[in-house]
C-alpha cells in the first residue's frame, strides 16, 4: 500500500524540478508579441459568477491512485467535481484573457500608462480573482496526506494540479493588479497553463 505514495512524491518533487525549466522556455517563447497585440484593445468582458451545477462526474482512480483510494473522501470527490466543472466551462476563456493582456503589455514596453493597458488589467485581475476566489474553498478542502517517506501527495487523482494552478493563478492576480511587468508575473502565469495543460491532458475532466 505504501508503493502509491511513494509514486506519487516523486512525481511531485520530479515535476517541482521541472517546473523552472518548463516556465522559462514558455517565458522566452512569448518574448515576440503577435503583431495583432494592441496596447488600446477595449478591455476583455468580465465574467459572470461561476455557479456549479449537479452532474454525473465521478473521479478517476489510475495506478498507483487505486492503490491509496480509501484515502479520497466525499470532500476530495464534490471539489474536484466542481473544479472541473469550471475549468471546463472557464479556463480556456480565461487563459486566452491573460495571453493577450500579457502581450498587449509587452507591446506597450510594460507601460501601464500606454493605452487601455490599465482598464485592460483591471478586468483581467477581477476575472483572476473571481477565479481564485471559487477554487480557494475548493483546493482547500482537499485531502493532503503523508507517505511513509514524509513526502506529501493528494490521494485523489490530479489533486496536486488543481491545487498548484489555483496558488500561481493567485499569484497572477497579485502580480497585475501591483502592476509588475509582464517578467515578473509571467513565469506564475506559464506554470498556470503548464498545470492546465497536465489537467486537459490526464481527462480527469471528462464527464
Amino acid at each position: 500500500m505504501n508503493d502509491g505514495p511513494r509514486r506519487l512524491g516523486f512525481r511531485r518533487r520530479a515535476s517541482g524540478a521541472l517546473c523552472g525549466v518548463v516556465s522559462l522556455a514558455a517565458l522566452l517563447i512569448t518574448v515576440g508579441a503577435p503583431a495583432s497585440a494592441d496596447p488600446s484593445d477595449p478591455p476583455p468582458p468580465l465574467m459572470p459568477e461561476f455557479v456549479p451545477t449537479a452532474s454525473n462526474w465521478a473521479p478517476q482512480f489510475p495506478y498507483p491512485y487505486d492503490q491509496i483510494r480509501k484515502n479520497v473522501t466525499d470532500a476530495d470527490i464534490n471539489a474536484e467535481r466542481e473544479m472541473c466543472q469550471w475549468f471546463n466551462a472557464r479556463y480556456h476563456d480565461l487563459r486566452d484573457q491573460m495571453d493577450r493582456f500579457g502581450f498587449n503589455l509587452l507591446q506597450a514596453n510594460n507601460d501601464w500608462t500606454v493605452g487601455t493597458i490599465q482598464a485592460q488589467a483591471d478586468n483581467v485581475a477581477t476575472n483572476v480573482e473571481q477565479a481564485v476566489a471559487f477554487l480557494t474553498p475548493r483546493t482547500t478542502a482537499l485531502t493532503i496526506s503523508q507517505d511513509f517517506a514524509g513526502d506529501m501527495y493528494f490521494p485523489i487523482y490530479q489533486g496536486e494540479p488543481f491545487y498548484r494552478l489555483w496558488q500561481e493563478l493567485s499569484n497572477v492576480g497579485v502580480g497585475i493588479r501591483a502592476r509588475n511587468t509582464a517578467w515578473v508575473y509571467g513565469p506564475s502565469q506559464q506554470r498556470v497553463k503548464r498545470w492546465a495543460s497536465q489537467i486537459e491532458r490526464s481527462r480527469v475532466c471528462d464527464q
